[in-house]
């Protein structure tokens, strides 16, 4: 049949020739009444409609669905009961790739590699839930799809995990549920990473993808009795106390920012493979993320507490959160700069913070690292000193020489803390250890790109030949002003296929104080494992075939 079902953006023939091209094998018998659900499906891939994440999701899952039916509707039975142990370990092709959705469990298989939207997609939720990527991308929530999953059913959930009952003794449980595309470092405190191949889908990451990085469970916070308290230490002079609700703090003029976040800590993972372990969590490309940050200027508080901007006598701003015993400050300088847009943060992305990302209130210090970014702040200190915390005074958030293999004898407080971040890409598209085809003549090679203290990305270099020759990326940015360019700069460039079994891709990126990333990741190794930003480098194999 050609006839176009809704949603429909291009030629049924153009499809079907498509769908030859994804299954050179040749196609499998699919039932009339599910050929529309297929195309719709495909149809939003080659429309890149909601993300193409969203193939995770219903679209992706019926087109699965549509490629494994037979005619016939599959007889009720009763199912084995399984746990979420054995489904979490199959998700690769040789365990079986299973996925859950509420109480039923499903083996998606055989069709994975002709997932419409790309098996990496797909395999997202291998071995976990789809529900939430359903909720996500609501826009696929077809009537067809459940009937279509329900051809892969092959158990079900114990009751008990069913109903995922919180275990009370335990202190991370009010922890909020979190999105299972996350790339999990740490359980608990939950500490995980954004897919990087989905960072260039969205200028402002969406709030489940964002990455999240905790040293304590996650407070809960009532938002009728919060209290924010505006204080100074015993040297400081002119400040009076403030105690603030929510409400009178949403009374400030509003004012919003858009800005990219960084662990110092992001990129570790290429110190780790140097042979040589540091201290940290392995993180690779995905701790960054951005957002639009809604609240109040730190500098109107401050000055609604008294302070005289031309003559402070305090250097350092503190921030408190409610996950003791973290807290870190930030230079005076920063803090009441009219040009360096320092919030106290009630919104994300035109919503109220999630509990993830500070609710009710956050630090916002654009330009300078994620970790003086104190979520869910209750308290904020002028002072004369730097915070005393250890994430602040200690090694924590300090670089080092790579000939310091040990922090016995070592006296932190000679080595300044790290503020601002340096000149930094990833490239997240394609990724590493994937293959391309040599018919395809060229690979499209998408990442980002950022930098500390409001500048600016002026270039991007991408080279597939260790660097005898170099591509100029197409950039996408926000406009900011100069000086206050605190988002980053997503990037995409086409390199030609090599004819060889496999060969690296570099990226570097220039700032607009023209810093450039280092070429050589080696020097760069420090026992905290921060402060990567060498030339990101990634390998693809290539088939000839």
């Amino acid at each position: 049949t050609t006839r176009k079902p809704a949603g429909h953006l291009a030629p049924a023939s153009f499809m079907w020739s498509h769908i030859a091209r994804l299954a050179p094998q040749g196609l499998p018998r699919i039932p009339r009444a599910l050929r529309g659900v297929y195309r719709s499906s495909l149809a939003l891939k080659l429309g890149r409609l909601g993300g193409k994440m969203a193939f995770v999701a219903g679209a992706g899952i019926a087109a699965v669905g549509a490629l494994g039916m037979t005619n016939g509707a599959q007889a009720e039975k009763k199912w084995p009961i399984m746990t979420r142990a054995e489904i979490s370990k199959h998700k690769s092709k040789e365990a079986g790739v299973w996925v859950t959705y509420k109480e039923g469990v499903y083996d998606i298989t055989e069709f994975v590699a002709q997932h419409p939207g790309g098996e990496s997609r797909i395999m997202l939720a291998a071995g976990g839930a789809i529900d939430p990527f359903w909720s996500l991308y609501q826009q696929h929530l077809v009537e067809n799809v459940l009937e279509i999953l329900k051809q892969y059913r092959i158990g079900t959930l114990s009751a008990e995990e069913a109903a995922e009952t919180a275990d009370s003794s335990d202190p991370y449980s009010t922890d909020p549920k979190r999105h299972p595309a996350l790339i999990v470092h740490k359980e608990k405190p939950f500490n995980a990473g954004t897919p990087p191949q989905l960072i260039p889908d969205n200028f402002t990451t969406p709030q489940e993808l964002w990455y999240k990085r905790h040293h304590h469970p996650v407070p809960v916070v009532d938002p009728q009795t919060f209290r924010l308290k505006v204080e100074a230490d015993s040297g400081v002079k002119g400040i009076r106390e403030l105690d603030l609700s929510l409400d009178t703090l949403r009374k400030f003029p509003k004012h919003t920012v858009t800005t990219t976040l960084q662990c110092a800590g992001n990129r570790r993972a290429e110190l780790n493979a140097l042979g040589e372990k540091t201290q940290g969590l392995c993180w690779t490309t995905g701790a960054v993320s951005t957002a639009t940050w809604g609240g109040v200027r730190l500098r109107d508080v401050l000055k609604a507490a008294g302070m005289d901007f031309e003559s402070p006598s305090a250097k350092h701003i503190w921030f408190i959160g409610l996950d003791p015993p973290y807290d870190a400050s930030i230079p005076i300088k920063k803090a009441i700069d009219k040009y360096g847009d320092v919030l106290l943060a009630y919104e994300m992305n035109g919503k109220d913070l999630p509990r993830d990302h500070g609710y009710p209130v956050r630090a916002i210090v654009p330009g300078h690292v994620a970790a003086r970014q104190v979520k869910w702040v209750h308290k904020v200190v002028a002072s004369q000193e730097e915070s005393h915390s250890g994430w602040q005074r200690g090694v924590q958030y300090k670089g080092f020489s790579a000939n310091i293999k040990s922090f016995k004898g070592v006296d932190p407080s000679k080595v300044a803390s790290v503020q601002e971040l340096p000149v930094q890409s990833a490239i997240c598209d394609p990724p590493t250890n994937s293959t391309v085809s040599l018919d395809e003549g060229e690979v499209k090679v998408r990442g980002w790109a950022w930098s500390g203290g409001g500048r600016g990305i002026v270039r991007v270099d991408v080279t597939a030949d260790e660097g005898k020759s170099w591509t100029t990326a197409n950039l996408r940015k926000l406009k900011q002003e100069e000086g206050r360019e605190w988002a980053w700069t997503l990037w995409e460039a086409d390199l030609p296929i090599p004819a060889k079994d496999s060969f690296q891709i570099c990226a570097r990126a220039v700032d607009t104080s023209y810093n450039s990333q280092p070429g050589d990741v080696g020097p760069l190794w420090n026992l905290r494992g921060i402060l990567n930003n060498s030339w990101h480098k990634i390998t693809v194999k290539v088939d000839k075939d």
